[in-house]
């Protein structure tokens, strides 16, 4: 077996760990005397080729060798076809918002920016706190991965292998924050190249086709499941990737809007193409007898088959791709990382509060999350948690980019994203036929390949149960405002188109919506575009 011996693998990993602390704490250092702007953002500082890198990196982590090659042994190709676009293309949104957006809120650098200033506080509060459920469990599902990873590739334990990966993310990311961040995804998106230029070889060559088992198992085919996917999957990662704060992060540091929309394209054209090759090893190992394996009593569980293939490897490619994956793991750790205290300190302390504080309190939430990942269930699940949450609010949200829209509030978008949720579990109910099972549907711990309509019952429920519940809000809210008004003898103002105010960003005194800003920019709107449009008015009610 392509393994390498105990003592082998133990210097493989730590030594790799050990090579990216000082390479982190040296880049680090460069950065020791950036502002606290700087170290939160890095606005308008990167060219095409750096940002590329990082989407390549921010888009794929250590998880993706065990969620895309399960799709393929379950959906075939058209499942995998289905999940590389659906993960390459939605990498185009940012190209298209991230202008608009950078123009309606100049120093912002994440989406919680303009949504405060868009809606009000109440429901920027609610989407950082969404955002940071969002990035808390993409750190469960990378600490997970990477310790399944060492225990199947190097079969030695991996509490400790999180442990480290927690220790030495923590103490460079402190030292230099985003621009180390930006550093290292530069890293991880040439190593995942990498990666899959070896393993495509390796495999290539090692492997050995059963052409009989081709037709034989139905991969080719279209599948019920596969059809669902086509829905399921542009609306999940879709939505999701909105609440991925390093992916604004790196939006917003793009120097231009071509170096940006150059960058995107780079990236998205490298995940279409990655996320098929790897996905691609689950037909690999369906079609040489590798899955579901010769015992059908302890059948190869679909999610691992990528490393059973590289069983068959030499001991040296195996090496190789141990310390590819933990320099994945490693870089897509500290992106969520150091999203997760730009959010929090931003977003929920508007950066009044002592950086190190939101560091020290990042580091407690490490302890929860290194538990869970240690009893994760499937990466693939741990996804779709987040994408029916993300499905639930984000159409509610950026109703508010329409111009039109200029009587939507952030009541609305706050009542839209939890009544999705709720309609889920409505759905659910009705569907399964008891509450239980109902509740579970929220966490879809069925998983994705039920042979059922439950999960795509969900994914419909949730972004369409969130405008019904938006639009429900939104009456009710007019309602009660007509009701007032009438009782005070006053004019009905709620529809009334907003007035232009002034671009509150521009000045030398500091506004909030600046790093480190102290004012209230609630009810501005930072719009640089024609004048006559309608601009934000940044209220709840």
């Amino acid at each position: 077996m392509g393994q390498p011996s105990r003592e082998a693998s133990h210097a493989i990993v730590y030594v790799t760990y050990a090579l990216f602390l000082l390479v982190g704490i040296a880049v680090a250092w460069k950065f020791r005397h950036q502002s606290k702007g700087e170290f939160l953002a890095g606005n308008r500082t990167q060219t095409a080729l750096p940002l590329a890198l990082n989407f390549i990196a921010s888009a794929l982590g250590s998880g993706i060798l065990f969620a895309y090659p399960q799709l393929g042994t379950i959906a075939g190709v058209q499942g995998i076809v289905i999940y590389a676009l659906a993960s390459g293309l939605p990498l185009f949104i940012f190209a298209a918002l991230g202008p608009i957006i950078r123009r309606k809120c100049p120093e912002g650098f994440v989406l919680t920016e303009w949504t405060r200033q868009r809606y009000g506080h109440i429901a920027a509060l609610y989407l950082s706190f969404m955002t940071l459920v969002t990035l808390f469990l993409y750190m469960v599902s990378e600490l997970s991965a990477v310790g399944q990873v060492v225990e199947l590739l190097a079969g030695i334990d991996g509490l400790p292998v999180l442990i480290v990966e927690c220790v030495i993310t923590t103490i460079y990311t402190s030292m230099g924050g985003f621009q180390i961040s930006f550093f290292t995804d530069s890293i991880q998106g040439v190593m995942v190249l990498g990666l899959m230029v070896i393993a495509t070889i390796a495999i290539g060559v090692e492997t050995k086709i059963d052409r009989s088992l081709i037709d034989e198992s139905g991969l080719t085919k279209a599948s019920l499941l596969g059809w669902q996917l086509l829905y399921i999957l542009p609306v999940a990662i879709l939505t999701n990737d909105f609440f991925l704060s390093h992916f604004w992060l790196r939006t917003f540091a793009s120097k231009t809007d071509k170096d940006l929309w150059i960058g995107i394209t780079i990236a998205a054209v490298a995940v279409l193409i990655i996320i098929t090759l790897v996905g691609c090893t689950g037909l690999i190992a369906a079609w040489s007898g590798i899955y579901p394996g010769p015992d059908p009593e302890n059948p190869v569980d679909g999610s691992v088959v990528f490393f059973a293939l590289l069983e068959q490897l030499p001991n040296w490619v195996v090496g190789i791709v141990l310390v590819m994956v933990v320099t994945l793991s490693t870089s897509a750790f500290d992106s969520f990382q150091s999203a997760m205290v730009t959010s929090a300190s931003n977003d929920i302390f508007r950066n009044r509060l002592n950086i190190w504080f939101i560091r020290a309190g990042v580091v407690l939430i490490m302890i929860p999350v290194v538990v869970i990942a240690i009893r994760a269930p499937s990466i693939l699940q741990i996804y779709l948690i987040s994408d029916l949450v993300s499905a639930a609010t984000i159409p509610v949200l950026v109703l508010g980019l329409w111009e039109k829209a200029y009587w939507w509030r952030g009541f609305e978008v706050v009542v839209g994203g939890l009544g999705g949720l709720l309609t889920v579990f409505i759905f659910g109910t009705i569907y399964y036929g008891n509450a239980k099972q109902g509740a579970e549907l929220l966490l879809l711990e069925q998983g994705l390949f039920t042979g059922d309509w439950g999960c795509f019952g969900a994914f419909v429920a949730a972004p369409v149960g969130g405008l019904l519940w938006g639009f429900g809000a939104l009456a009710l809210r007019l309602g009660v405002q007509f009701l007032i008004a009438k009782r005070k003898g006053v004019r009905f103002d709620a529809l009334d188109k907003p007035k232009e105010v002034e671009d509150q960003f521009v000045g030398d005194s500091g506004h909030a919506g600046r790093l480190g800003g102290v004012e209230d920019t609630e009810g501005t709107d930072t719009s640089s575009e024609a004048p006559g449009i309608a601009k934000s008015v940044g209220k709840f009610f």
